[in-house]
């Protein structure tokens, strides 16, 4: 959601559809191979059901994995959301970045690459967390979060000897933005907090034609919410229908 927040503001005409694999979730703790055929089954089932004129695929960890695939098999472009390590090394003056992610994006080859090609000179502290993702949907679900998750949870950060020189954080689970403010108060002293959100919605508004990003939609699903498992939706999936522009929730699955 932390992606459709930064699209709809650069095009607020447009129609979106969500599909959100509740049924999956979540998507770090997921082995390789269950995760390209899912991803890629659940996207071709979609789209012959629901055609669209771009795909974004708003999740670092299956991003890191499923583009390529995605790419070579469907004709309409395909935007992946991955960690924002070119833009942290550029911000960072003492070279000092933090990697907060799941398991799944730390994990890849492709996050190493990353680090490799753009922050050579930096040295990255990552964390893996799935349990904040947990968190972040508790809390979008209205439900109390006691500001002491947030410490435990980003404790090997406090705890790492170069703690108090890291002054850029990565978010690169598309989760996390959505607590920013929750973790900045958790560290004070980063100056630069980076996601990928504004990036990936530009990269869209650019692929568009100025009338296919206008479009209001006239498909059944044009800013609905689809879900493949109701039963995990409850509080969360209505506060998200209400508060990102969805009109209401779908039952989906293959």
């Amino acid at each position: 959601m932390s992606i459709v927040e930064h699209i709809r503001q650069q095009l607020p005409s447009a129609a979106i559809t969500y599909l959100a694999d509740s049924r999956y979730f979540p998507y770090g703790l997921l082995d390789e191979g269950v995760l390209l055929e899912r991803v890629a089954s659940l996207i071709e089932n979609t789209l012959a059901r629901s055609p669209a004129d771009l795909v974004v695929i708003a999740c670092n960890t299956a991003s890191t994995l499923v583009l390529p695939m995605l790419r070579a098999r469907l004709a309409i472009p395909i935007v992946g959301v991955v960690p924002a390590i070119k833009p942290a090394a550029t911000l960072s003056g003492s070279k000092v970045i933090g990697l907060l992610a799941t398991p799944g994006t730390l994990r890849r080859e492709y996050t190493a690459e990353l680090i490799e090609e753009y922050a050579p000179d930096c040295e990255v502290l990552s964390l893996a967390s799935n349990d904040l993702v947990d968190v972040v949907e508790r809390a979008m679900a209205g439900k109390p979060v006691p500001s002491q998750c947030y410490r435990d949870i980003l404790l090997p950060f406090l705890q790492h000897p170069r703690f108090e020189q890291l002054d850029t954080l990565v978010l690169a689970c598309t989760h996390f933005p959505l607590v920013h403010s929750e973790l900045e108060a958790q560290l004070p002293h980063v100056k630069h907090w980076v996601d990928s959100g504004s990036a990936v919605a530009q990269r869209v508004a650019s692929l568009l034609a100025p009338a296919q990003a206008g479009r209001t939609g006239n498909s059944d699903y044009a800013n609905k919410l689809l879900l493949t498992d109701l039963s995990k939706a409850g509080s969360f999936g209505e506060a998200l229908v209400g508060r990102y522009g969805f009109t209401g929730i779908v039952r989906w699955d293959l």
